[in-house]
Parts: C-alpha cells; sequence; structure tokens
C-alpha cells in the first residue's frame, strides 16, 4: 500500500472523525476532505459551527502536507481561517495544497466550498516535522 492510501487510512480511523464521517483524498502535495454538514454540528443560528470549518480545512491542508513526509507525523503549529459564508446543509469539500516545502515546516492552504461552488471559508497553516514515526501505533498501515 502506498503512502498516500495509508495516510488515507489514517485519517478515516481516527476517533475525532466518527463525530463527523468525513472522506479524504490525498495525492502529492494536495489533498481534499468532504465534510457532510449535519444539524448535530449547527449553533443557534441554524448553520455550521466555524469548529467544522476548521477542521476541514485543517485537515485538508495537515495531509496535503504530511503527503509530502513519509517518516514522520506532521504538526500543525499555526492555523489562521477566514470565515466567508454560512451553509446549512449538503456538504463541506476543503482542498488544501502545499505552498512552500522547506525542510523545517511547510506551509499549505486550504479553500472551502459548498456543493455550489461557493467558497465558504479559507485557511493557511504552518506545519512542523514531529519526532513520532508514521507507523501502525498512530493507524499508518
Amino acid at each position: 500500500m502506498d503512502h498516500f492510501e495509508k495516510l488515507e487510512r489514517m485519517y478515516l480511523d481516527a476517533p475525532t472523525n466518527d463525530h463527523y464521517d468525513a472522506d479524504i483524498s490525498i495525492e502529492e502535495g494536495r489533498a481534499e476532505v468532504t465534510v457532510p454538514v449535519s444539524e448535530k454540528h449547527h449553533h443557534a443560528a441554524n448553520a455550521v459551527h466555524g469548529s467544522v470549518y476548521f477542521k476541514a480545512l485543517d485537515d485538508a491542508a495537515f495531509f496535503a502536507a504530511n503527503s509530502l513526509v513519509e517518516d514522520v507525523f506532521v504538526l500543525t503549529t499555526n492555523f489562521n481561517i477566514h470565515l466567508t459564508r454560512p451553509v446549512s446543509a449538503g456538504h463541506i469539500h476543503a482542498v488544501g495544497e502545499v505552498v512552500n516545502d522547506h525542510p523545517r515546516q511547510l506551509i499549505a492552504e486550504a479553500v472551502a466550498h459548498d456543493d455550489e461552488g461557493n467558497q465558504l471559508a479559507r485557511g493557511s497553516g504552518t506545519f512542523a516535522k514531529s519526532s513520532m514515526a508514521l507507523d501502525e501505533e498512530l493507524g499508518y498501515e
């Protein structure tokens, strides 16, 4: 099984994703995360809470970055988000791409859209290599 498939399996098996029913597709320097919009993620004004936007954007950018690192788990060290439009139904589609691949840190950007292609949010993050090996303990198998 190749690196991208192992990362996809690791993502899908993470306990936090039990709450989101998210899906992911990873290729070199790029990742796409799709999160179904659920009323359980709505705030009082009946739209998705910003934490769900953050999760989709951070996951897409994170896995775009980790797609370029095959030996260790990367860590989000900083992430900035701009919320641009509410969503109440359908899906959040977040696409992350690495924009700077440096030996000590990677920078990736992500943009989220709804099912009609309207931009919902955008973000950028800085990612650093950790000392945690990508192995079966992390679900990388």
